[in-house]
């Protein structure tokens, strides 16, 4: 056997790695396509031949404290480590240090949520939470509640049982039907729509008139659960209007399906607050967490659970018969109380706070360029949605390759930015960098993407 200590190269990656959500195969020869990110220092990253980048997207939404805090982490991990490296949650074991980070979320999570069942990430927690939710309905005597209900546009998840509450073909259709019956319905998406929607009222009442009906030709006694984000994060930083999640939440009560709130991203500190639902007056039964709870620095994802689901679900003799290996692994729970413990020390929650309104004004400003259509967002999560050179807003095969595919994303990389540009239906620029940054550092990530866009607008 031969060993080496080469650093990794983007051609050793295309050789023997395959990446998540990439075209693998189209990668250029060499691996030239491919960012390897080496190391990181606060809000900045540095790749493999040394150039720095700030982190405007906090790794995948994940690294809510940058990147300095490693030796703190590894202190965390270190006396967790040398007490006890594994044990499950499984079958009447459980150790302390899951139990104590249940006993801290349930002090910050929503109204009633007082219970914590643990996975590896987002797409496990969705899939906990669809299990939760039909074990709820068949201990409560409808075993027909067998349906879901999501939005369009929305993405919770890769597994087979989370790729069904998304509606995009390109997803879905290479792995066959999927294995729940969803029903999709409008998200909160009101850019292109007719004027009298801005006003808040109306265009609540029509999202919620659409979702009842939906409902109703469903049949209320076949819905399990409906999942929506407070932020919609696919379609870029989508917000509700005012009024929208209480009324999801009258809709639960009064057709008796579970409302399970999808916090993989807007939880711990994105929008302001522990829970981005708090901001827009939501009470769901079930919130899914993941990313942020360790600040990237282990992976981890949970379900938070409301005291009357769990009322049901714990009664005697009844089995929760469901769970992960890794589910509330020792380390990965030392490294997500750490994490609390610093954003509580730390005031990141009051930075995000002391902040998004100079970060709002910035990004707004950005609709004065022609290629900008849209500016979307709250806290230290927006997206710009773009307009192109066609009748009715969209691009030209041409112009998208030119723009989206080529100009856009170079451009941002070369000024030292590390944003996400989606080439899709709805073209989009989209931020959510680290909750450490400084007033300075969001102008720097707006002046970048406004020069950017400016030079977009003008080849349109």
């Amino acid at each position: 056997m031969t060993t080496t200590t080469a650093q990794p190269t983007a051609a050793t990656a295309q050789r023997h790695l395959l990446l998540n959500m990439t075209a693998n195969g189209s990668l250029g020869p060499e691996g030239e396509d491919l960012l390897v990110v080496r190391r990181g220092e606060g809000p900045y990253v540095d790749d493999a031949d040394g150039r720095r980048y700030i982190d405007g997207l906090s790794g995948l939404y994940c690294c809510q404290l940058g990147y300095s805090y490693g030796s703190e982490f590894a202190e965390a991990a270190e006396k967790q480590l040398r007490e006890l490296c594994y044990s499950p949650l499984w079958t009447n074991s459980a150790h302390p240090t899951a139990i104590e980070l249940a006993e801290r979320l349930s002090r910050i999570a929503p109204v009633d949520i007082e219970h914590t069942f643990f996975s590896s990430g987002g797409a496990e927690a969705v899939e906990t939470a669809w299990k939760i939710a039909r074990r709820y309905h068949a201990l409560r005597g409808e075993p027909g509640r067998t349906k879901a209900i999501a939005r369009r546009g929305a993405y919770h998840g890769l597994t087979i049982g989370t790729l069904s509450l998304t509606d995009d073909p390109g997803l879905t259709e290479p792995y066959g039907p999927p294995a729940i019956d969803t029903r999709f319905v409008s998200n909160t998406n009101r850019f292109g729509l007719a004027p009298e929607y801005s006003d808040d009222e109306t265009f609540t009442a029509r999202l919620l008139a659409e979702l009842e009906a939906a409902i109703l030709a469903e049949g209320p006694e076949t819905i399990a659960m409906l999942i929506a984000e407070p932020v919609q994060n696919r379609g870029g930083c989508i917000t509700p209007p005012q009024g929208y999640w209480p009324g999801l939440r009258a809709l639960a009560d009064r057709y008796g399906f579970l409302l399970v709130a999808d916090e993989v991203i807007t939880a711990f500190g994105r929008l302001g607050e522990w829970f981005g639902g708090d901001c827009y007056g939501a009470r769901p039964d079930i919130v899914t967490v993941a990313k942020g709870i360790t600040a990237g620095y282990a992976p981890m994802g949970a379900t938070l659970v409301s005291n009357r689901v769990v009322d049901v679900i714990n009664r005697p003799g009844a089995v929760l018969n469901h769970g992960y290996t890794f589910a509330g692994h020792p380390l990965s729970a030392a490294i997500a109380l750490r994490s609390l413990e610093i954003m509580e020390r730390d005031r990141i929650l009051e930075n995000v706070r002391d902040q998004q309104g100079r970060l709002a004004d910035r990004m707004a400003s950005l609709v004065a360029l022609p290629i900008v259509g849209d500016v979307r967002g709250a806290g230290f999560f927006y997206a710009c949605e773009l307009v192109g050179d066609l009748d009715d807003g969209g691009f030209s095969d041409t112009v998208r390759a030119d723009l989206i595919v080529d100009l856009i994303p170079r451009r941002l990389r070369e000024a030292g930015l590390l944003a996400r540009v989606y080439n899709r239906s709805a073209p989009l620029v989209q931020i959510a960098p680290p909750l450490i940054s400084d007033r300075q550092l969001l102008d720097r990530i707006a002046d970048i993407i406004a020069d950017t866009l400016d030079e977009a607008s003008a080849r349109l």
